[in-house]
């Protein structure tokens, strides 16, 4: 098998037959997008993108969405991702990345989820919030961000790196993957006080949070603070509501926002039940999954 050879999926009483490459420099050919999403949807894992520059991942990320958007529906937002220096170290790289979210990745507090949810599934504490106004996409500060969202949600966020060697990405490559989004359970939304001293409160609160990952018996699996996301958890709407304008998109009222990880990235075992608190923001009740 050659570096050039692609993948051809081929419809055998409902299976695929798979031939895998090795992703080439530069930003993916339609033919390696294409092996791509098909290794996402199969759940096995893909030739990692190699040597790709930031332009390189967003292209690679725009064909990959297109392609899932035929497969998975309607966008129902976005995910900054690489938002705490902490897990950019580990990928290499010192600024945020974002992907699309698609109908039916947001489950319910509570859900049970196969533990190969994906071919690199992994775990992490996080944190959506609900777009109220398309004021959301000139805001420079997190208190116009708050003043632009009408609910924070409690997340955890069920990320797939999806590809043979997790460890090589770089931020390009994690652009190209669409970020990994793959699943999440939501929590009880908190909606944002009307009244603006309150909505300060929230926005400190938001800041000094402690947000933890407990298993069944209470053992903490990890966690982080709010402000471990950018100096404060909004600035990531900040972060995004530029990125998106660079590439002529917007946030949409009703779009929820993905804000990134406050806890390593962990691993899912079959039998793990996993919650996630946020000490510190009145009203957060906690998000719980389950794998099976």
């Amino acid at each position: 098998m050659t570096t050039k050879q692609t993948l051809i999926p081929l419809a055998l009483a409902g299976a695929f037959v798979a031939f895998a490459t090795s992703a080439q420099a530069g930003c993916l050919t339609d033919a390696q997008a294409a092996e791509l999403v098909a290794h996402y949807t199969a759940k096995t894992p893909a030739a990692n993108p190699e040597d790709l520059s930031d332009a390189d991942g967003a292209c690679t990320r725009a064909k990959v969405n297109q392609l899932l958007a035929q497969r998975l529906g309607k966008v129902v937002g976005y995910k900054a991702g690489l938002t705490n220096p902490a897990v950019q170290k580990r990928f290499n790289t010192d600024k945020p990345v974002w992907g699309k979210l698609y109908e039916g990745m947001v489950l319910p507090s509570g859900a049970t989820v196969d533990a190969a949810f994906g071919a690199r599934p992994l775990y992490e504490a996080d944190m959506l919030v609900r777009v109220k106004s398309t004021a959301i996409n000139h805001a420079r500060t997190p208190m116009e961000v708050l003043e632009a969202v009408d609910q924070v949600i409690p997340f955890i966020e069920l990320p797939d790196l999806m590809v043979q060697a997790p460890p090589k990405l770089n931020g390009a490559g994690v652009t190209a993957i669409n970020v990994g989004a793959r699943l999440g359970v939501a929590g009880a939304p908190l909606p944002v006080p009307a009244y603006r001293a309150e909505r300060f409160a929230m926005l400190q609160a938001l800041a000094d949070m402690n947000v933890s990952l407990a298993d069944g018996a209470g053992a903490r699996l990890g966690g982080g603070k709010g402000s471990d996301i950018l100096d404060h958890p909004l600035n990531a709407v900040v972060w995004l509501a530029g990125a998106l304008a660079q590439e002529g998109l917007a946030m949409q009222p009703g779009d929820l926002i993905s804000l990134g990880s406050f806890s390593p990235l962990l691993p899912p075992k079959a039998g793990l039940a996993v919650t996630a608190t946020y000490d510190g923001l009145p009203g957060a009740a906690p998000v719980r999954v389950t794998f099976k």
